[in-house]
């Protein structure tokens, strides 16, 4: 059978969103012009070529397509990371339809994800998760005075008990109680009002650096800062603190081996608590770790969710508390290898 030829496909290039369609071998058979603009190469240099070539840095991608055609049926991913050959990745949403004609044919539309859409929706996630916490400070208040009831009884038990082997045991519930008690401190501390005031937040980005330095010397910590940007009004010790949850989280994943990038710039346009400003701050915290998993991506800034063995779970949760305090929010881009924390602030008119 004839290849089909590209003018069969002519009808898609009137779309405005990105097509490609590929051959029942998982090969380009055509790509509209709207797709040359979003992915920014030739389609000439696409057809022909193995999808899973070109999109070989693109996991979510082509994972997405082996579902469409084992189901037969579209598959649609609102958000994922698409790279292909050296260019650097974008997120895209895109939705991959199986085609009776060619047959066993696959067509995968892509439009180009709003950058202010998706910080509405991080928006929107964090005054969820806001509620989580209200209602986790709750308990924790509750839980609170009776646990300091459980130590001190066993603290007068220890005393009364006429064996040294026996304080073993009173010993496990004083040490338990105090890790506890410690669990809903750190549940309780990250609300005070803030103290607003000038932030440069390269000496903030300064302070933190030093911290993990002296913590984890054997971690490379890169800069890359844009030394014009001003100063903006913010509690600095609320954002030491988020910035430091973020980057002990990154040494943490990287087993105290890698390289973490501090880099700052002007973000434009940006809506940050429903309200727009033409300026923001852009703080972007970057390591070459693993990633986190994928089954907790969607619930990384919910308290008491953890990728990490032994992990409390509060980090990156008060984290994102501390920065809203501050009229910001927390984007998260992961792939293995390359993991981003940006925090988003609004800068003075």
């Amino acid at each position: 059978m004839m290849p089909p030829s590209p003018s069969e496909f002519s009808g898609l290039d009137c779309l405005s969103t990105g097509a490609l369609v590929l051959d029942a071998d998982d090969r380009i058979l055509y790509v509209n012009p709207a797709a040359e603009t979003l992915l920014g190469v030739s389609g000439a240099l696409l057809v022909g070529d193995a999808a899973d070539h070109v999109f070989e840095r693109s996991p979510e991608l082509r994972a997405a397509i082996r579902t469409a055609r084992s189901e037969q049926e579209i598959v649609i991913e609102y958000e994922l990371e698409v790279a292909v050959s050296s260019h650097p990745p974008i997120r895209l949403g895109c939705s991959i339809s199986p085609l009776d004609t060619p047959l066993h044919a696959v067509l995968i539309e892509m439009r180009a994800v709003d950058p202010h859409l998706r910080i509405a929706r991080l928006e929107q996630a964090r005054l969820q998760q806001e509620a989580n916490r209200d209602l986790l400070r709750n308990l924790a208040h509750e839980i609170k005075n009776p646990l300091g009831g459980i130590r001190g009884a066993a603290q007068l038990l220890e005393y009364e008990l006429p064996r040294e082997s026996l304080r073993e045991y009173t010993q496990v519930i004083i040490k338990e109680s105090d890790r506890l008690q410690s669990l809903m401190e750190r549940l309780l501390t990250p609300h005070r009002t803030p103290r607003f005031g000038a932030v440069n937040i390269h000496e903030v980005l300064e302070r933190v650096r030093s911290l993990i330095l002296a913590e984890t010397p054997s971690v490379a910590l890169r800069r890359d800062y844009d030394v014009s940007l001003p100063e903006i009004r913010a509690d600095a010790e609320q954002l030491i603190q988020a910035t430091l949850n973020i980057a002990r989280n990154a040494v943490q994943a990287m087993h105290g081996q890698g390289e973490i990038v501090f880099r700052t710039r002007v973000a434009r346009q940006i809506t940050l608590e429903s309200r727009r400003y033409r300026l923001g701050l852009r703080v972007e915290i970057i390591d070459n770790g693993p990633g986190i998993p994928e089954e907790i991506r969607e619930q990384i800034f919910y308290p008491l969710v953890s990728g990490r063995e032994g992990g409390s779970g509060l980090g990156l949760a008060v984290a994102q508390t501390l920065v809203a305090q501050n009229h910001g929010t927390i984007d998260c881009e992961i792939r293995p290898g390359h993991t981003v924390f940006s925090i988003f602030l609004p800068l003075p008119i």
